[in-house]
């Protein structure tokens, strides 16, 4: 409906321009909204106060020669000037009543739309370092990642979903390690797990699958191992007055490790670690509803010669220099707050110079607009990112990072610790387990993602007007409830898209009900551009309880066979707008509950 008022305005432009009453090129895109008041009509547009300079005319004069060259149309009962120069738009119950033939009709594609033809867009999101399992943490961006894309797509962009593995570095090291500490506590080696590493039970899994599969083949004397090694930070039932430092007692047995196993026995336990927790983060993932199009290493960047490249085209421009040994980039020149290390002292390239040689390569494939999704407590990364690729001489425009808070998990009142190092955590699949996946989906974007997101397990495992997607889910189940009655007293339902009967929709709660399913297009339009899939769950708690309200006022199954018909095809259409913005969320639509 917004669509064709604003094809009735540019019509009513191409009039005054056709008739040398306007000076324009092309056409603007006329800006058009709901108005929060009754009396100032259904919709409301400045475009003659946005025109009027250029038109040489008063505004409200200009409004007035935009309202005598609107195209007739059964849409509007009536049209007003108000204030500087308003246009108040007010619409016939009809147009009101059309949507739901347009809904029947379009079914599954009502709302969607082909606003974004011919851009490509990347959504890079979750990209959680494979060092463990995925957490609750990861969750809410997995959710809000996924929707984000998926109502990208439903507006036309063509979406590419990537996931980027960082698959190289010590993060990786530390796990590497930590699985064969651990083997080697199986083999029967005593020895003092280091406070830095990874203790969570799946590290003893796959210390497990090694020992199983190799026996004592991996096995060196724990003394050996610990040999000569900077002392460890004291731990929890240690003396406190001992100095320790636990990054290099860890970088030490890092190098232990390397040196005693050897490069390709070495390469054998940090893979076997590595593609264990990236095969079960797939699977948690698939399982959650996400799926990728492209699983992107970190590696492959070193491998392919990308990082080096990054390296030298900055060079090439002058925004490298030399300092201890290191080669830093001049981020501040960019706005940065202090200068990054792109090589270190080793002659190891850094995380950062990796990110720069993916961002760059990012853009080099051609996306008209990539788009990061971070965990909150990345956002020192953003502008080092951004004078990378400035210095680089690429357009940073293209580029946008949405940072997700984080969720904060609650059961029966009390915190869930999360930490990957301790083991201390509650995993996603855990989370989906207890509460499903539709409302751990449905609860993780019911906030922008730049809230603080508490997420109350026992809220949503509630059966309850209070649980906001059962509430939803049971709008839709509560239609198809009424379905299965008509059906049982021999009253048939007419799924035709026609408007016969409509104009028998007159009750209140139904005037609401059409106007809320007339927004949805709108709700999904904006949802998309603006990246704030709350606004979907918004809208359907929003739906559901104006179909809730009309079911307890009102009877469906009446005698009256007309009123019937029209009640019947307006829930349908509700039941399948339900159903259209559920399945943007990666939530079911259940046929009953």
């Amino acid at each position: 409906m917004k669509q064709d008022i604003k094809d009735l305005i540019r019509a009513a432009l191409q009039g005054l321009v056709n008739q040398g009453q306007l000076d324009l090129i092309e056409l603007p895109e006329p800006q058009l909204e709901r108005t929060k008041d009754a009396t100032h009509g259904d919709f409301a547009t400045n475009v003659a106060m946005v025109l009027a300079k250029l038109a040489r005319a008063k505004p409200r004069d200009l409004a007035q020669q935009l309202v005598d060259a609107l195209p007739a149309s059964p849409l509007i009962a009536r049209v007003e000037i108000a204030g500087p120069g308003f246009i108040n738009f007010f619409l016939t119950e009809d147009a009101y009543r059309e949507v739901v033939p347009r809904i029947l009709e379009t079914g599954h594609d009502y709302g969607r739309s082909r606003i974004g033809a011919g851009q490509r867009v990347q959504v890079e999101f979750v990209s959680a370092n494979p060092t463990g399992p995925l957490h609750v943490g990861h969750g809410r961006g997995a959710a809000y990642g996924s929707v984000v894309a998926d109502l990208l797509a439903a507006v036309g962009f063509d979406v590419h979903r990537e996931y980027y593995v960082n698959d190289a570095g010590r993060q990786m090291d530390i796990l590497g390690t930590s699985v064969w500490l651990r083997y080697l506590e199986l083999c029967g080696e005593t020895l003092r797990f280091p406070s830095n590493g990874y203790r969570g039970d799946y590290v003893w899994e796959i210390a497990a699958t090694l020992h199983r599969e190799h026996g004592d083949g991996y096995r060196v004397d724990a003394e050996t191992v610990f040999a000569d090694l900077p002392p460890d930070t004291p731990q929890q039932g240690e003396p406190q007055d001992q100095p320790g430092d636990k990054e290099a007692h860890i970088d030490g047995l890092i190098a232990a490790a390397k040196h005693l196993l050897g490069d390709n026995r070495y390469r054998y336990v940090f893979e076997l670690g590595l593609n264990t927790i990236l095969d079960d983060i797939r699977a948690d993932l698939a399982e959650f509803g996400v799926e990728y199009q492209e699983w992107y290493s970190e590696r492959s960047l070193t491998e392919s010669g990308a990082v080096n490249k990054a390296i030298g085209r900055l060079r090439a421009s002058g925004h490298l220099y030399e300092q201890n040994g290191a080669l830093w980039f001049r981020s501040t020149a960019f706005g940065d707050e202090k200068d990054r290390v792109v090589v270190r002292e080793n002659g190891q390239s850094t995380y950062f110079a990796s990110d720069i040689a993916y961002h760059a390569d990012k853009l080099e494939r051609g996306f008209n607009r990539v788009i990061d999704i971070w965990g909150a407590d990345h956002h020192g990364y953003i502008p080092r990112v951004k004078a990378a690729l400035q210095a680089l001489g690429d357009d940073t425009e293209r580029l946008d990072v949405l940072l997700v808070q984080f969720a904060i998990l609650y059961r029966g009142g009390e915190k869930a610790q999360m930490s990957t190092r301790s083991g201390e955590f509650v995993t996603l699949r855990e989370l989906r387990q207890e509460v499903g996946r539709d409302a751990a989906r449905f609860f993780y974007v019911m906030r922008r993602c730049e809230q603080h997101l508490d997420f109350d397990l026992d809220l949503a495992r509630s059966e309850s007007s209070d649980n906001p997607v059962y509430y939803v889910q049971y709008a839709h189940a509560r239609v198809s409830s009424v379905l299965r009655q008509a059906a049982d007293k021999g009253m048939t339902v007419d799924p035709s898209p026609g408007t016969v009967n409509l104009e028998r929709l007159t009750e209140n709660h139904e005037q609401i009900l059409l106007r809320t399913l007339n927004r949805y297009p709108e709700v999904v339009e904006s949802a998309a551009l603006k990246a704030e899939p709350h606004q979907i769950t918004q809208y359907l708690r929003e739906l559901a309880n104006d179909f809730h309200t009309y079911y307890n006022a009102h009877q469906f199954l009446v005698a009256d066979a007309v009123l019937r018909d029209a009640r019947l095809k307006l829930i349908l259409a509700a039941r399948q707008v339900l159903r259209n913005g559920l399945g943007l969320l990666g939530v079911s639509a259940p046929e009953s509950m």
